[in-house]
């Protein structure tokens, strides 16, 4: 019987969407519960990493699965297999171009418990756990290789169009940079300098570019703000705008000059403009839709209207889908699934 009213509801949410939201044709459902985040596609396009804290699978934290988009789309009862190893708390999960191994963030050799999340009232912070590093898994969950080792935060990786060179974060050399590495670790290269958080990085369609969110306080006050708060491994991810730089860190040019939180950005299959997700517009904060703008900062335009949070949207390798997060049509709880889309330019 969930199966049946689950699948009526999607039916139902596609018919809807496709008039309001008028990039997507035939949005589909993928989880059903928990916190559901960071969705990336297999080279191949058949397959997505993610991570999720879903209860009912038993989770405390985030972990990592391996979605077989075909059964999610077909299945709201389906359930992933995870690969990561359920020890520690993990993030940023993205495929190899092998399509047989998947990298993660992990902090698992800290110990097998979820580190805490953090609390400062009238706060919103995101953690930046020292004990995070990068791993490489096989599809079965065993750890096949350790990309990183330096002390404190690496994490927010993801892969090349070509396969060759991971781009990810670290504060190895005092603050939040984005540092790139060959696919099998080596050539550890830091390709960023200004003060501020950068991270979530992705590469252009091509491999020479990168976009990316970055916070850049100048005001005194938020400068001593940023390195007190990051000396506690925290970081208050509520001023961001989207920035793009060549994959050396040449060129950096900055995107957006909304202001408030713009974040998790990524190619256009046309390589000329950038989706990302937004509150800028939003009077209460907590409103993030998904927004497209020219790689030059002109022609915005708003992607998502429905739901409270939009976020973590990747176009598939064939350009033809967008998967994404979002809390839509989650029955008035505060579950963030993902969600699947053929893409309407």
């Amino acid at each position: 019987m969930r199966s049946y009213l689950l699948t009526a509801s999607i039916l139902i949410t596609q018919s809807f969407f496709s008039q309001a939201e008028n990039h997507f044709k035939n949005l589909t459902m993928l989880t059903h519960g928990g916190d559901n985040a960071e969705a990336y596609f297999s080279f191949d396009g058949k397959f997505a990493s993610f991570q999720s804290n879903n209860a009912a699978w038993g989770l405390k934290c985030d972990q990592i699965f391996n979605l077989d988009l075909k059964k999610a789309a077909a299945d709201s009862t389906y359930k992933p297999p995870m690969i990561s190893s359920g020890k520690g708390r993990t993030t940023c999960s993205f495929f190899l171009k092998d399509g047989k191994h998947i990298l993660y963030a992990s902090t698992y050799k800290a110990g097998d418990e979820c580190p805490p999340t953090p609390v400062i009232k009238g706060k919103y912070l995101w953690a930046v756990y020292k004990s995070f590093d990068i791993y490489v898994s096989d599809l079965k969950g065993k750890i096949t290789k350790q990309l990183t080792n330096s002390e404190g935060y690496d994490a927010e990786a993801t892969v090349s169009p070509k396969g060759d060179k991971i781009v990810f974060t670290s504060d190895r050399s005092g603050d939040l940079e984005l540092w790139t590495m060959d696919s099998d670790g080596k050539n550890q290269k830091q390709i960023t300098n200004g003060l501020g958080y950068d991270g979530g990085a992705f590469f252009s369609p091509d491999g020479k570019r990168l976009v990316f969110r970055a916070s850049r306080p100048t005001e005194e006050a938020d400068v001593k703000e940023y390195k007190e708060l990051l000396a506690q491994g925290l970081v208050a991810p509520t001023t961001m705008e989207i920035y793009t730089c060549n994959v050396d860190g040449s060129d950096l040019k900055q995107v957006t000059h909304l202001g408030k939180a713009n974040w998790a950005p990524f190619y256009h299959p046309n390589g000329k403009k950038i989706i990302f997700s937004s509150n800028h517009h939003s009077k209460k904060g907590y409103d993030f839709q998904l927004f497209m703008v020219n790689e030059d900062g002109s022609g915005l335009e708003q992607i998502t209207n429905q739901s409270m949070f939009n976020a973590f949207p990747m176009f598939s390798p064939d350009g033809k889908k967008l998967i994404f997060s979002s809390n839509r049509n989650n029955g008035g709880t505060r579950d963030t699934n993902l969600f699947i889309a053929e893409w309407v330019d």
